[in-house]
């Protein structure tokens, strides 16, 4: 069996983070061990939620890892909150790296052309290098703009404008690059990405739904780390990925009980497991 290592924090409520990717990583048949960065009782949208930062804790965590020589196939980041999380990140990528391990990137940190409470234009130049430590990064469209130092552009761009961003993203040094939320299309929402060395692009669009959810991103990222654990190629990693995003928002507005905190991610994993197999 495959092992993915996710680095993020732990929301307690919210459907975010660590409470989404290891279920979704676990039912995709794949073993997720986690390193959490910090323990909060509810993500950031719910008002005066507690954080304990546990960044003190992350050399150790690796430091035992290492004595019991225990590897992984993956190391799939998401959100990291400070520079010395992202130091310690990277020195956990030099210690357990091999040749065989994928280095998967959310940088998360940015959406609707902001940086989320708390990041700065410098801390996403810090993100940038660690990005070029990656295999793949899924960076959104104004997280690639930090990520650049670039102006962020919210539509009416073509995909000559996506291609040349992909390629400026692929010189930071990953080897794969994924712009997600991208848009040709009133009606068409998805990404389009670039393998770097073998120069070339691909694509993959859904049917655009006009809601939003916290946690969508986390639940896209985990589902592509465990389709590429479980032998996909990334474009099939990614279809499957956004297939299993839509199913997982739709069946949340079908829901007569939703709550607007979050995802119902949990009712569609039968047929993300079912996906898998065909």
């Amino acid at each position: 069996m495959k092992r993915i290592v996710t680095i993020q924090d732990i929301s307690c409520v919210g459907k975010c983070s660590l409470t989404v990717a290891l279920p979704i990583i676990s039912a995709m048949g794949v073993e997720c061990a986690v390193l959490p960065t910090a323990v909060l009782s509810t993500h950031t949208m719910f008002p005066d939620f507690t954080f304990r930062d546990l960044t003190d804790d992350i050399r150790p965590i690796a430091a035992h890892w290492q004595a019991e020589k225990i590897g992984f196939d993956a190391i799939y980041t998401g959100y990291l909150g400070s520079f010395e999380q992202l130091k310690l990140i990277s020195e956990f990528i030099d210690n357990f790296k091999t040749p065989g391990t994928l280095v998967f990137i959310d940088p998360v940190m940015a959406d609707n052309g902001k940086l989320y409470t708390g990041f700065t234009p410098e801390f996403a130049r810090a993100m940038a290098g660690l990005c070029g430590r990656a295999d793949v990064i899924v960076p959104n469209l104004t997280e690639a703009a930090f990520l650049l130092d670039l102006p962020y552009q919210a539509g009416g761009y073509d995909e000559n404008y996506i291609r040349e961003r992909l390629k400026r993203l692929a010189g930071l040094g990953a080897r794969s690059v994924v712009l997600t939320g991208v848009s040709f299309r009133p009606d068409e929402l998805g990404v389009m990405g670039y393998h770097a060395e073998k120069d070339e692009f691909f694509s993959y669009f859904h049917r655009k739904i006009e809601v939003s959810f916290h946690g969508t991103g986390d639940i896209f990222s985990s589902t592509a780390v465990g389709a590429l654990m479980r032998g996909f190629s990334l474009e099939r990693a990614l279809a499957l990925a956004a297939d299993y995003t839509v199913d997982c928002i739709e069946g949340t507005m079908n829901s007569p009980g939703h709550a607007w905190y979050g995802v119902e991610f949990e009712p569609a994993i039968p047929g993300l497991v079912a996906r898998l197999n065909r």
